[in-house]
């Protein structure tokens, strides 16, 4: 059985589902791997990388119409490729909603995992490729950010004077605001974090963070450990000591999502022209939708001096470590569904993870 990797949109996806390391582990389980030229590139592995480590080296078409299980991240370019009749399935970065991509694989009867779906379960917790790739967006958000503030982050005491430390704030205390929060206390920085979940709370304080809160809020976490939506009385009150908040800050890094729905608006243009000029934004979710006002996607725009960046890929503005981490992930999720001495697949779809992440 071979398994096989397809190219990616190179200006939008610089990540591979597989990297070398990767392949030797899946070769083991008794699979073929199959890799298209210059396909490691962007995440800097060579293709002599990919044949020494036992991949066969070869054109996307090929790959594509020989393999029996493809890994792919994007949807963008899916329906360049021509699938294998009788294909097993794609694993990769999926949606219900981009119907041409489905129903074009569906017509050879492949099955999608659609990995970003899976559910937050203690079993998943190593397939898990939205944290593996949160952690690291949080983490680059503050180095981006770090590089854009026009000055120092740690307290410095020199013969001349003191300088003062950079202050953070943080929205959202999930995986990628947990991780900014401590890159950006190992920067120096002084940080604080806000987030509508209560259990945040003392995850925030453990990393040495301030909490910022609604008094008397309710808690809003799901079942599945996700945020979920406000009601309005929240979101007046949270408005009001957000924006008392922001205007000490400089530097603000928001990571606040609803799972399904547009991202929200917590940042106001009021509060953003409220900022030093100088202070910059990072807007993780500017592709849902934006938390700030003004972020664009994959645009860094400039209002009354503050910076508000919204790069829409994060995770793959550093890809060579996000690479490695997805690759763990897939090799994680194969051992569910590939049954090592028979060298089948093996998908039971009474399975909570298999439910969660195949697509209907």
């Amino acid at each position: 059985m071979i398994l096989g990797c397809i190219s990616e949109t190179a200006d939008f996806e610089k990540r591979v589902m597989l990297n070398p390391d990767g392949v030797k582990k899946i070769k083991s389980l008794g699979l073929d791997i199959m890799i298209p030229k210059n396909y490691g590139l962007s995440s800097d592995y060579s293709d002599d990388e990919y044949k020494n480590s036992g991949a066969i080296i070869s054109e996307d078409n090929e790959v594509s119409q020989k393999s029996d299980i493809i890994l792919k991240i994007s949807q963008r370019n899916i329906t360049d490729f021509k699938f294998k009749n009788g294909a097993k399935l794609i694993i990769g970065f999926f949606n219900n909603h981009d119907e041409k991509a489905v129903n074009l694989i569906k017509q050879n009867n492949q099955k999608i995992f659609a990995l970003n779906l899976l559910p937050r379960i203690t079993r998943a917790q190593a397939m898990d490729v939205l944290s593996s790739q949160a952690n690291l967006a949080g983490y680059k958000a503050v180095i981006d950010t770090a590089y854009e503030f026009q000055k120092a982050l740690p307290m410095m005491m020199t013969a001349a004077g003191t300088v003062t430390p950079a202050k953070y704030f943080i929205l959202g205390a999930g995986v990628a605001g947990l991780q900014a929060i401590a890159t950006a206390k190992r920067l120096g920085a002084v940080v604080s974090a806000t987030d509508v979940r209560l259990a945040s709370k003392e995850q925030v304080e453990s990393l040495g963070a301030k909490f910022i809160f609604v008094e008397d809020q309710e808690d809003m976490e799901t079942d599945g450990g996700y945020a979920k939506e406000a009601s309005e009385e929240f979101k007046k009150k949270q408005e009001k000591l957000i924006k008392e908040t922001v205007k000490t800050q400089d530097i603000i890094i928001c990571t606040a999502l609803i799972p399904g729905k547009k991202a929200p608006r917590i940042i106001t243009e009021e509060m953003v022209l409220s900022m030093k000029p100088g202070s910059v934004i990072c807007d993780l979710a500017a592709a849902q939708g934006g938390n700030s006002a003004f972020s664009e996607p994959d645009k860094i725009v400039v209002k009354n001096g503050v910076k508000i960046i919204g790069y829409s890929n994060y995770a793959s503005r550093i890809p060579g470590s996000a690479s490695a981490l997805l690759s763990k992930n897939i090799i994680n999720f194969l051992n569910l569904i590939f049954n090592k001495e028979k060298k089948i697949v093996e998908i039971k779809e009474d399975d909570e993870i298999i439910k969660g992440v195949l697509l209907k």
